[in-house]
């Protein structure tokens, strides 16, 4: 069993700077270690006072294209690559300041913020990590889409998608959550869209950032990037880190096995939703009421 036994935050604060896939803005994102049992928020410095919101699920206003939390008038844009570099990397705390609303594509992936914590440095903070143990199973299925979660000893993610596509088709992949894993298995997978979806896009005035260094871009028969793939099976190894993001919106790790089947984030939130009206399948334990 593969876990961390205290909460963890970062050893200096660490930024990057780069544009919003949908915005097309410049933002500059900075990443500040946090205390003990504050969690992952969001400060807009663009903004007067400098308003925050905690990465929670009950925060979340919009999940069409990407994952926005809001609170009191203000939003965060596209959090899902950056909450999935923490959930991997198993950071419990930290601040993350923005000074636009949408947070950086970097390269589409997860890659760059990993490399960024890892530059930071982790550090281990004094107390117990809190976790949701899975103890029957939680299933949300509809139109050939389904979630599901299973008790287990660690937190295992099985992934499952299919598209009418040469290059794709079924592709299915498990991983357990791991430090090490998920920097060298999934980190790096990046973001991906068919060539008629970004031209729509673009046409109503989103994916003003996107381009073919931040997007694998399919067309009818391959992609449209020069430099290939990462990982043959780099389209469902991204639904990975998107789904690492999404459900690290519970605000504490899990463990149990979670096994989802052609979901995006408007179903990873139905059922993250339908996850907390089920408490009689699970209980909250520190680590040492586990041990």
């Amino acid at each position: 069993m593969y876990m961390h036994f205290h909460q963890r935050t970062l050893a200096k604060p660490v930024s990057c700077s780069g544009r919003g896939v949908h915005s097309g803005k410049s933002v500059t994102l900075t990443i500040k270690p946090a205390p003990l049992n504050q969690g992952i928020k969001f400060v807009r410095t663009d903004l007067p006072d400098s308003p925050g919101v905690s990465a929670h699920f009950n925060a979340v206003v919009d999940t069409s294209l990407a994952t926005v939390i809001g609170h009191d008038g203000f939003i965060v844009s596209t959090i899902e690559h950056v909450m999935a570099t923490f959930a991997g990397l198993s950071i419990d705390n930290a601040t993350v300041e923005l000074d636009a609303y949408e947070a950086p594509i970097m390269d589409g992936s997860a890659g760059p913020f990993t490399s960024l914590i890892k530059s930071a440095g982790i550090a281990e903070q004094t107390g117990p990590r809190c976790f949701f143990v899975v103890k029957e199973p939680i299933i949300l299925e509809e139109d050939g889409i389904s979630v599901a979660i299973y008790p287990d000893s660690t937190f295992r993610i099985t992934y499952s998608i299919a598209f009418d596509h040469p290059l794709i088709g079924e592709q299915s992949y498990s991983f357990e959550v791991s430090d090490e894993i998920f920097e060298h298995e999934i980190s790096e997978a990046r973001t991906f869209g068919f060539i008629q979806e970004v031209e729509y896009l673009k046409r109503y005035g989103f994916a003003k950032g996107g381009s073919l260094d931040n997007v694998i871009v399919l067309d009818e028969k391959g992609i449209l990037n020069t430099d290939g793939l990462r990982y043959p099976d780099e389209f469902v190894r991204h639904k990975i880190l998107d789904c690492l993001g999404d459900f690290s919106l519970l605000g504490m790790p899990i463990l149990g096995h979670l096994v989802a089947n052609k979901s995006g984030h408007a179903f990873n939130h139905a059922f993250i939703k339908e996850f907390f009206t089920q408490k009689g399948s699970w209980d909250t334990l520190t680590i040492r009421d586990i041990g």
